[in-house]
């Protein structure tokens, strides 16, 4: 599948199409909607470690880190912690081949870390943002800084246990950890911090009352430029109901680009971001209401699709009779989205 990887001598990110066999892997360009028959490049598992969820890059929640018994770094990121988690448990398994009692040990702690069905974690944050019943916001100082709207990891465990959300402290603490991985909540100050690195996930959030926390859209409202948001505020705000990589191609150049697209409801719209860059700000998207959609034909070249492309096309117009032709990595997918997309039009 499509993940974005960060470049060794530039340190850009590049989206590279991976495929991972028994002891290595690979990497391929995507060029004209085409994989390249070759591999950019490899890496080998042997002797390697995996740290997930890797917290180094703040902008980038989702990432997985694996370091080689060379010492190079390689980050590649996911579009969901659930596609993140399943990279990391398939990469572990193809590293630990031989040490079933690790795979083992892997599959256990994976389940341990889950949310329950019944609970959103779009629904928690919801609820603490809440005035009345909320978590308390207050300003905290740390080390000499002095830092507004936080609260301590302490305070938040309390929330979560008298708001039911969780039934024991350490309960508390996976679905704390879960919302800091998935960058609705942040850490500041120096105790929290230096907390993300370790490698045990039970203790990447700390339940203490001199560690702060702060929400994530605070930090970007504290730190963000006034640059012009060209988005309506409403239409980012539906629930998230698929999300992934796709390849789409241009409406000027008609080249081929590989997006993470998201797909909202209430309101229905259909957004797509560029997967190399340092913010998370759509570069397009579109209501879904009164759009059609369909699978094309995977036998020669459809009409108004240029270039060699690999097929699982399937296109988008929208009620201005706009064309969107999008590329699925299999027919699977693309029956997926297609699924998915269908009732909101």
């Amino acid at each position: 599948g499509f993940l974005p990887l960060q470049g060794h001598v530039v340190r850009n990110w590049k989206v590279r199409w991976f495929v991972l066999l028994q002891d290595k892997l690979l990497y391929y360009k995507i060029e004209g909607g085409k994989k390249e028959p070759t591999p950019k490049g490899r890496i080998l598992l042997d002797g390697c470690t995996i740290t997930c969820p890797c917290l180094e890059y703040e902008n980038r929640p989702l990432l997985i880190k694996l370091k080689t018994k060379t010492n190079t770094d390689y980050f590649l990121e996911c579009c969901s912690r659930e596609e993140r988690d399943s990279w990391a448990l398939d990469i572990t398994g193809a590293i630990h081949a031989g040490h079933p009692v690790q795979v083992q040990e892997l599959h256990r702690m994976k389940n341990s870390f889950k949310l329950l069905e019944n609970i959103s974690l779009h629904n928690i944050v919801e609820r603490m943002y809440d005035s009345s019943t909320g978590i308390k916001l207050t300003r905290n100082l740390d080390q000499g800084s002095r830092y507004k709207e936080t609260f301590t990891g302490s305070a938040l465990v309390d929330w979560l246990i008298s708001n039911s959300f969780a039934v024991s402290r350490f309960e508390a603490v996976t679905l704390a950890s879960m919302l800091m991985d998935e960058n609705f909540i942040r850490p500041v100050g120096v105790r929290s911090t230096e907390a993300t690195r370790s490698s045990d996930p039970s203790e990447k959030f700390l339940d203490d009352s001199t560690a702060l926390y702060m929400f994530a859209e605070t930090s970007k409202k504290n730190t963000s430029s006034k640059e012009e948001v060209h988005f309506n505020i409403s239409e980012l705000s539906g629930t998230i109901v698929k999300q992934g990589f796709l390849v789409k191609q241009g409406h000027k150049r008609k080249n081929w680009k590989v997006r993470k697209f998201v797909l909202r409801a209430d309101p229905a719209f259909l957004h797509y971001y560029d997967p190399t860059k340092e913010d998370n700000k759509p570069v397009g998207g579109f209501s879904l209401r009164g759009c059609l959609v369909s699978a094309l034909e995977d036998n020669g070249v459809p009409a108004g699709v240029k270039g060699n492309v690999q097929g699982n096309l399937f296109k988008i117009i929208t009620k201005n009779d706009i064309h969107y032709y999008i590329q699925a990595s299999s027919k699977a997918e693309r029956v997926q989205w297609i699924e998915a997309i269908k009732p909101l039009t």
